[in-house]
């Protein structure tokens, strides 16, 4: 079971690193192109509209890789500070606002979709706006997964006492360290 979940993580992480990283190299491209396209004096009409929807994807997407590694904003100091009891009845109730929260906001972006039917883009009027703000539940939907993947992981971390977050900066750390061994 466990080697299935890190599995499961290590595909859910590479499938939105990938996502996340051609929407950027996509972003990047269209802001070039439309840069160089206004210095010669022809500005693309859908730029601006285009340009917001894949920042708005690219939050999405990063957001759920985010959660998958747990690297959204924490207070594991503080957390780390309750009796072991306490502090694992506060990861449940966190867990539980986290999950209520996207769980809303997913029903509320399918809601939002039904509403849009029929719009499309302004700049680009064979573009659905349904398309561009489905987003919003598939991100929703894809930070709930994510965080469950990740649930196993921090539960057993935080248990321990463990930080994640000091971890990461205790590794990167002793990374240095090293490097700077070979170089002196």
């Amino acid at each position: 079971m466990n080697a299935l979940l890190h599995r499961t993580n290590r595909i859910a992480s590479r499938l939105l690193e990938w996502i996340t990283v051609l929407l950027m190299v996509a972003l990047t491209a269209i802001v070039i192109v439309a840069v160089l396209a206004r210095l010669m004096g022809h500005s693309f009409s859908w730029y601006d509209e285009v340009a917001a929807i894949m920042l708005a994807w690219i939050t999405y997407y990063g957001s759920a890789l985010a959660a998958l590694h747990r690297r959204h904003i924490g207070f594991d100091s503080v957390l780390l500070a309750i009796p072991p009891r306490a502090r694992m009845v506060a990861v449940l109730v966190g867990e539980a606002l986290v999950l209520t929260f996207f769980v809303l906001m997913a029903r509320a972006g399918f809601q939002v979709l039904e509403v849009l039917e029929g719009d499309s883009l302004t700049s680009l009027p064979w573009v659905p706006v349904q398309l561009t703000q489905s987003v919003i539940p598939i991100g929703a939907v894809l930070f709930i997964i994510c965080q469950l993947l990740s649930l196993p992981h921090y539960w057993a971390k935080t248990a321990q006492g463990i930080s994640l977050e000091h971890a990461e900066i205790e590794e990167e750390v002793e990374t240095e360290m090293e490097k700077n061994k070979e170089r002196g």
